[in-house]
């Protein structure tokens, strides 16, 4: 028998560029910005119905800020012009605002962000998100948890509208084409969260039992194919408890609207997710406090890299493939995911530790493990963030060089507003956050 040829190595980062990059510009008016261009999905896939409720400041870009934060350098040139958009014929529709133009104020003007940012935190300041569309979405979303999943009783009504949802995602995707689009986010967003509460943390959750009731979960997003006789038994299973429901019907809407390859990319992300938290509950059982790396280890799973890996889906276009599995684009999502993940950590921190039992955060683990009092603990872990996001900022601009294709730009852009939007709803949510005595 004639032994099977071997498939050529996979194409370097340039090279995939080369490839696309004629398909990525041939294209680039059917994955413009313009809301009545947007198909809501790739080539093929079925267009998403347009809303009753529209804005115009739903295409507002992430804003190069006039001043980094105190004591950080400034974002470098490769980054501002990441973030500004690619120029030359035919990329005007890529660019999430004009370019030297004014953007356009939000309608009705929205007031200023609550709550401070941690001192010494390096971030970008974003506007306020558009309350149109805020309040579309906050509606929307309610109506989905109680008509459609039953996702909590009555008497969480009140934290699940303290946790702005609705804020949160018309921050984090500000190219999303339609609320539609915007509400792909928000009921995964959701979904995870119920998962995270009911089955890990506040209502109910407990890190005994966590591998199997995370595992029959994520057959809701990666369906089980099983015989006849046992299909009825895991289908009814989908309907059993809230983070089953939620994740069953979350990734229904999801998969109309994204290409298989998008799809099967988030259920990887949330395979990850899941790891993430086998492991944090494993030190849980075992009373442990992992090092310093290890924590960082366990965090680079449990941590916000599914929200940004579908910034094109909630955009309405598609990075392709290749180019998203490429090792420089999944650093740089990776390193989005860690460094949101530790601003989750550090607005979270005083409000952890008022709660019962014991939770790992980065400054808990930095103060046991290396000795530190709990004030210059948090401060340490200040700088990790810094470093991570210096670091995000430096790759993401490498690989826009690397890789000058208009869609890799455009992701990249996606993924930079999430980590802006991120840290906004983080300091501005004060009914969730108060900062430490620590300044």
């Amino acid at each position: 028998m004639t032994a099977p040829e071997l498939p050529p190595p996979r194409s370097s980062l340039p090279e995939a560029a080369s490839r696309f990059g004629a398909h990525l510009l041939a294209s680039a008016a059917a994955h413009a910005l313009d809301v009545e261009g947007v198909t809501g999905g790739p080539p093929g896939t079925p267009s998403l119905p347009a809303p009753p409720v529209t804005s115009a400041s739903v295409l507002a870009a992430r804003p190069l800020p006039a001043a980094p934060a105190a004591g950080a350098p400034a974002p470098s040139a490769g980054l501002e012009r990441i973030l500004r958009g690619p120029s030359g014929l035919g990329t005007a529709g890529l660019r999430l605002f004009p370019r030297d133009e004014p953007q356009a104020p939000p309608s009705p003007p929205a007031a200023a962000a609550e709550g401070r940012p941690v001192p010494g935190l390096y971030h970008h300041t974003v506007p306020e998100p558009d309350p149109g569309l805020v309040e579309e979405v906050s509606r929307r979303i309610k109506a989905w948890a109680l008509d459609e999943v039953s996702l909590y009783p009555e008497d969480w009504e009140e934290q699940f509208d303290g946790f702005s949802v609705g804020r949160y995602m018309v921050g984090c995707h500000p190219d999303a084409p339609t609320v539609d689009h915007l509400m792909l986010a928000t009921r995964l967003m959701v979904a995870e969260n119920a998962v995270d509460d009911c089955y890990c943390e506040d209502h109910g959750g407990s890190p005994v039992g966590l591998g199997k009731r995370l595992l029959l979960a994520h057959t809701a997003l990666d369906p089980l194919y099983t015989t006849e006789e046992y299909r009825p038994q895991w289908a009814e299973s989908l309907h059993a408890d809230a983070p089953r429901r939620a994740y069953r019907s979350a990734m229904e809407y999801f998969v109309r609207a994204a290409s298989a390859s998008q799809a099967d990319r988030f259920r990887h992300d949330m395979a990850r997710l899941h790891m993430g938290y086998l492991a944090e509950a494993a030190w849980a059982q075992l009373d442990h406090v992992p090092e310093v790396w290890e924590y960082l280890a366990m965090r680079q799973f449990n941590n916000f890299r599914p929200c940004p890996t579908i910034t094109d889906t909630v955009g309405g276009y598609e990075l392709p493939a290749d180019l998203h599995a490429q090792a420089g684009m999944q650093k740089v999502i990776a390193l989005a995911g860690n460094a949101t993940t530790i601003v989750n950590d550090l607005y979270s921190y005083t409000k952890e530790l008022d709660a019962p039992g014991h939770h790992l955060n980065l400054p808990v683990v930095i103060a046991e493990r290396e000795g530190l009092s709990e004030r210059d603990a948090y401060l340490k872990s200040i700088e990790v963030h810094n470093d991570l996001m210096h670091d995000f900022e430096r790759e993401a601009a490498a690989l826009a060089e690397a890789c000058p294709a208009p869609g890799v730009h455009r992701f990249l852009r996606g993924v930079a507003a999430w980590v802006d939007g991120n840290h906004h709803w983080h300091q501005s949510n004060t009914y969730r956050y108060t900062l430490p005595d620590f300044w």
